[in-house]
């Protein structure tokens, strides 16, 4: 080993640049973030050959003084902080003095700035080898321009692991198109080899900023979206959730944003899943464009080199916030909210058969779906062994307030819909007050699996089994809440040999156990007693439970795990005391299935996240016979 000596200039920076510049859209993030910091409320970037031979960044902030260029391209030097006190409360986005510093030392750069007070511009270069910063006037307006050229052309090393133009490009399109949901007060263009790809103008008023998401995340994402804007003790959440429906295959369009900084964190991304978790699909991922608004003070932002990711001093209470949001929004969307909005779940890959749950006879031991209730209404029996009656159109004083006898009109529009009925009849009844259900009245039953009805947009296609298995599941939840976690005393106590750290947590959190219907003793340093388990899960592995819970309270604070497997059963359960396939319903029943859905919380999915119903609109079905063309 040589004697210990202070690294010259040129290569701390190079050393300091693998940490802030990994390739052109890394140039780009810090670039962009230098503008918005600075006030701009227009950015420009124009590049070629993906950023590797070109990039550069306009904009029109407040701009850098004369005096303060030279001092722009050095290493920790800043105007964004000064003391302990900025650095712990955060509100720019970058902080560290670095990235200008940490570019010029591996390209060519060129950075041209006026301020207010100026009369003229100035402009400032340095180049990688000797890094010595040349200045000179320049013409200029309010702004600044930086101008990057020979990406890496002094570390031959670090070129050749760069990709193709075309990799380089995506890569860096997508960090502007982040940068562009972070502000929507800032207009943003991007030219790529002389050629303009996009110019998004500020978006102020909500319709805007709908269109700008819609322009990043495609008009297929808004279509599905729910808006939410949801504030609660210090915190706020807002922007737009995809409907589970709209799942993806890979986690490519999730974009997370704390006060403005995009972020990717494991915390939050454990937050939406869970919220997801009763409607997605097996394998899919959620989609959503979310803002997350705190107190700087309680987030630190410094806990990465490219400030990817973040740290909160209060991580369950900001997990269990983001969760119960994004959880009550999505049981909140109605059959009802989806037509009127023109939302619907599309088709996904998903099981049939028997591995979807639907069995042509029910299992010993468990009640089938029950005969039609007298007085045209309909009653589905529950594994737990009680009839819950449906929640029928005239129990329910009927939609949009009108009453009567629902059996008399179903019957009235079986009869219109019965081979030989008069030509010329209503298509559609309507309700008193002149309104039609959001899932319109039955008219058939195909091959003993679909509801075919029919409402104020189209066709309504309704997969029984599916939705009368998510009806069922949420009443057995629902009656289990009411009832409390029902125990059961192990005849044997269950050891379980666990680390120190897992038995203190269980310590520390005895209440939490004891809620979930755990009871748990420390019987040493690194074992625990189980006495108590849910009855629910008395044949469940507990020892692989117990530690699962305790990993997610040391990761999360929280756990979800207990709820999770008790929801498994129900889900089970309710599969199969639904409905079956091949189970011919009447009219009424048909109809009180659909009336149910539209009280029903998340009832666009099944318990496996299948969807429950489609609606093929008139205008899906004219182009489908190519009518009116």
């Amino acid at each position: 080993m040589s004697r210990i000596q202070l690294l010259n200039p040129r290569l701390a920076n190079q050393i300091a640049a693998g940490e802030v510049v990994e390739r052109p859209s890394s140039v780009i993030k810090e670039l962009l973030e230098n503008s918005l910091d600075a006030g701009a409320t227009r950015v420009e970037v124009d590049i070629e050959a993906g950023g590797i031979k070109l990039m550069r960044v306009r904009d029109d902030g407040c701009g850098i003084g004369e005096d303060d260029l030279p001092l722009a391209l050095s290493r920790h030097a800043t105007s964004k902080i000064t003391d302990l006190d900025d650095l712990e409360a955060v509100a720019t986005l970058g902080f560290r003095g670095e990235a200008l510093a940490s570019i010029s030392s591996v390209a060519r750069l060129t950075l041209t700035s006026n301020t207010d007070d100026q009369s003229a511009g100035w402009q400032v270069s340095a180049e990688g080898r000797d890094m010595q910063a040349e200045l000179a006037p320049a013409p200029h307006p309010r702004g600044t321009t930086v101008e990057v050229r020979d990406l890496f052309f002094n570390t031959p090393a670090r070129r050749k692991f760069l990709r193709t133009e075309k990799t380089e490009y995506n890569r860096l399109d997508e960090v502007v198109k982040r940068q562009a949901l972070s502000r929507f007060d800032v207009g943003f263009t991007l030219r790529h080899n002389n050629r303009a790809v996009y110019s998004w103008r500020p978006a102020d008023s909500q319709m805007e900023r709908e269109r700008r998401v819609a322009q990043v995340c495609g008009p297929a994402f808004m279509e599905q979206a729910l808006s939410i804007d949801i504030e609660r003790s210090g915190l706020r959440l807002w922007g737009w959730v995809a409907q589970p429906s709209f799942s993806r295959s890979q986690a490519d369009l999730q974009h997370f944003y704390v006060n403005g900084r995009a972020i990717r964190d494991k915390l939050v991304g454990h937050a939406v899943r869970q919220a997801y978790q009763d409607v997605l699909y097996h394998g899919r991922h959620p989609a959503f464009v979310l803002y997350l608004e705190v107190d700087p003070a309680s987030v630190d932002v410094n806990v990465h080199p490219t400030k990817h990711e973040v740290r909160f001093r209060d991580n369950r209470r900001v997990h269990d916030f983001i969760f119960s949001s994004l959880h009550h929004a999505l049981a909140q969307v109605r059959p009802g909210d989806q037509s009127d909005s023109g939302l619907q779940p599309s088709p996904e890959p998903a099981l049939s058969g028997a591995a979807a749950g639907e069995f042509h006879q029910a299992p010993m031991g468990l009640a089938a779906a029950s005969a039609p209730a007298p007085g045209g209404g309909s009653s589905f029996s529950s594994p737990f062994g009680a009839s819950y009656p449906s929640a029928s159109f005239a129990n329910r004083g009927g939609y949009g307030g009108a009453t009567g006898n629902v059996a008399e009109q179903m019957r009235q529009y079986g009869t219109l819909h019965q081979p030989g009925a008069e030509a010329g009849a209503p298509s559609l009844p309507e309700s008193e007050g002149g309104e039609v259900p959001p899932l319109g009245y039955a008219i058939a039953q195909l091959k003993g699996i679909f509801i075919l009805a029919e409402n104020a947009q189209g066709l309504i296609i309704v997969d029984m089994h599916a939705a009368h298995e998510r009806i069922t599941y949420e009443r057995m939840k629902r009656a289990f809440a009411e009832g409390g976690i029902q125990t059961q005393p192990l005849l044997v106590p269950e050891n379980i040999p666990v680390s120190q750290k897992e038995a203190d947590c269980a310590e520390q959190h005895t209440e939490t156990f004891t809620r979930l219907g755990f009871e748990l003793q420390r019987a040493g340093p690194e074992s625990l007693l189980v006495r108590q388990v849910p009855a629910l899960l008395n044949r469940a592995p507990v020892a692989q439970l117990v530690r699962d819970v305790l990993s997610d309270l040391i990761e999360h604070g929280s756990s979800e795990r207990i709820q999770q497997r008790i929801n498994e059963l129900l889900s089970t359960m309710a599969c199969h005391g639904s409905v079956r396939a091949n189970r011919r319903l009447t009219l009424p029943e048909m109809n009180a299935l659909l009336r149910d859905m539209e009280a029903t919380e998340r009832s666009g999915q099944c318990n496996h996240g299948r969807p429950t119903w489609t609606l093929q609109s008139l205008d899906q079905l004219d182009k489908l016979f190519m009518r009116g063309q």
